[in-house]
């Protein structure tokens, strides 16, 4: 449910970014989300729908950019990209890591017509 938010902001920003461009329609969106982020792409699609109906965002094409998660390990100071759910460095099998990619979610670009 939480995608209704997410696409909310998104039309928010898009329809913000078209006036300040005096653009008469917008025609694509690029969205970027992160694989670990709980944001469901055929969610945001759906609310998309509903919530752009009447504005100059209708019809307007979502391209979805998914993020593969990338760790970074202070132990070894090396990055990675984990293998499944497992967050250890698997060069040093360190706990001190944390998530630098994979959990994003924001609007990217949009495509308007003047």
């Amino acid at each position: 449910m939480h995608e209704l938010a997410v696409t909310q902001s998104i039309l928010e920003i898009a329809l913000r970014h078209a006036q300040d461009s005096q653009a008469e329609r917008i025609t694509d969106l690029y969205i970027t989300i992160g694989q670990w982020a709980s944001t469901v792409d055929d969610s945001v699609q759906f609310y998309w729908d509903i919530i752009s109906d009447g504005t100059i965002a209708q019809g307007a094409k979502l391209h979805f950019c998914r993020v593969v998660p990338e760790m970074y390990c202070s132990d070894c100071n090396q990055a990675y990209t984990p293998a499944g759910r497992d967050l250890f460095c698997p060069l040093c099998h360190g706990q001190h890591t944390k998530i630098t990619h994979g959990e994003e979610c924001y609007l990217e670009s949009i495509e308007v017509e003047t």
